[in-house]
């Protein structure tokens, strides 16, 4: 069973720098957390501090209702992965898994059934008698996460476990950490600066800005619904512009190049006042160029990127000194080119406002 994690006004600093500041957090039993953010946020030391690998300046980490703050690492029965995940050279894959649980001096029946069980269960059997040397990157991650589940922790620690490896191991690896994480009920914190890996693995992630929180949401959540102007900016692609706001009456309205776009705006925010306008590029709709509708993006696209199922535009608007993003259905893009001017309508519920 999974652990509860609670992290209390955890601030560190080194020397000058504010490393993390006042970061809180509350992580259920079997949780899958993601720490996301750019690098020198402050993700990684927040993982360190909660693994007992850096002492914070303030704070309390709470494990199951338990202080251990003060906890020595060794004694917190936390496991931990790292990016560069380093197994023994001079032991087998079998000796890196085991090596723990001898250390601990577990019985030597009870060390080997442990370490065939979990070598199966990432898909390692085959490779128990090979040394580092003879693994791949892929299979060498495995060999360390099976190590760090040796002692059965409640909480695992993940620092960018899967930056080092290519792409198509990254994915296999990815949907194996999300199988094991469930079907152990393990409580996961894993540090990332991917957005895709987040969202993929994720049931909650901490968005992370300065040292300090800047969301906590579910995936979906954060992206529909970016609290901040940094989560905003950060998490998925988006269209972005400080604008003014205007109301007429009752409607509201933005400046985007030379057009107005209708949005819908909170009562409280005032008219004239500078805001961050945002809209994800898979938001817009082209329209039809002979019959556009008041408040149309008009402009010419300039770039024409084909991601698979989707087709993204980059579109030089009228009066607007950058493009804009637009995504579309690859099979409705067919007939898009370079050059071809285009309308664009923005949805009023699509664009969200930031003050």
């Amino acid at each position: 069973m999974g652990a509860t994690l609670q992290v209390r006004s955890l601030t560190k600093t080194f020397g000058e720098a504010v490393a993390i500041d006042d970061v809180n957090l509350d992580i259920a039993p079997g949780a899958f957390v993601s720490l996301l953010g750019p690098s020198g946020c402050g993700k990684t030391t927040t993982l360190r501090v909660i693994a007992g690998l850096e002492r914070a300046d303030s704070g309390r980490i709470l494990i199951d209702g338990r202080d251990i703050s003060h906890v020595p690492p060794q004694r917190r029965n936390i496991g931990m992965v790292f990016q560069h995940y380093a197994p023994f050279p001079n032991l087998t894959a079998f000796e890196n898994v085991a090596f723990a649980l001898r250390v601990a001096r577990k019985p030597h029946a009870a060390v080997a059934a442990r370490v065939r069980d979990l070598l199966e269960l990432v898909h390692l059997e085959e490779a128990a008698n090979r040394y580092p040397h003879q693994l791949s990157g892929g299979m060498q991650q495995r060999v360390a996460l099976a190590r760090a589940l040796a002692v059965e922790p409640p909480l695992l620690l993940l620092d960018e476990p899967l930056s080092a490896l290519d792409a198509a191991i990254r994915d296999e690896l990815r949907a194996e950490l999300r199988r094991l994480q469930r079907q152990l009920n393990l409580t996961v914190v894993y540090v990332t600066h991917d957005q895709a890996e987040a969202m993929a693995l994720s049931d909650s992630i901490v968005v992370m800005e300065k040292g300090r929180v800047s969301q906590i949401g579910a995936p979906q959540d954060l992206y529909d619904r970016p609290a901040t102007r940094f989560a905003a900016g950060f998490v998925g692609s988006s269209n972005r512009r400080v604008t003014a706001l205007e109301r007429q009456n009752g409607a509201s309205s933005i400046a985007w190049g030379n057009a107005r776009l209708r949005v819908h705006a909170p009562a409280e925010t005032p008219a004239g006042v500078p805001v961050l306008a945002m809209w994800r590029p898979e938001a817009a709709l082209l329209v039809d160029p002979l019959d556009p509708e008041p408040g149309t993006l008009r402009g010419e696209i300039e770039l024409v990127t084909f991601l698979g199922p989707v087709t993204r535009l980059d579109v030089r608007v009228d009066g607007d000194t950058e493009p804009v993003l637009v995504d579309v259905v690859s099979e409705a893009a067919r007939d898009l080119a370079m050059g071809q001017p285009v309308n664009i309508a923005v949805p009023p519920g699509a664009i969200r406002l930031y003050a």
